[in-house]
């Protein structure tokens, strides 16, 4: 019996990812890491509010999840006497992020091809039981 497996063919636990950070992998949490990328010296908590379309309490918490996760840091300051608060991705937060972000490419590639063989397949049975 040969190893060489068929084109097309599933292989146990082909699917499953786990390189999918499950504290990344939330949608509020995905836009704060992707703003944070996107602006590596820090976000004020209102412009980063603003930026993932979140109330102060669904950030506040899901920013707290970051932070105990090392992906994170938030700095409490003020400026002009007045309290502000910036959030920034840490050095791990940015490179777990991007290895998250290579495992989503893996899955949007993984999708389109089994999209593509699932047609095939399809458009074949039809052509045979007719």
């Amino acid at each position: 019996m040969s190893n060489s497996r068929k084109k097309g063919e599933a292989r146990a636990n082909q699917y499953a990812y786990p390189g999918l950070d499950r504290v990344i992998h939330e949608r509020a949490r995905l836009s704060v890491l992707t703003s944070l990328t996107r602006y590596p010296k820090g976000l004020r908590f209102n412009d980063l509010k603003t930026l993932c379309g979140l109330t102060d309490g669904n950030l506040s918490r899901h920013m707290q999840v970051l932070q105990e996760a090392g992906l994170v840091d938030v700095a409490k300051s003020f400026e002009q006497n007045r309290p502000q608060t910036i959030c920034r991705l840490t050095t791990d937060g940015h490179k777990r992020y991007m290895e998250y972000l290579a495992v989503l490419e893996q899955v949007v590639r993984d999708a389109a091809v089994a999209v593509k063989e699932g047609r095939g397949a399809t458009a074949g049975a039809a052509t045979t039981k007719s």
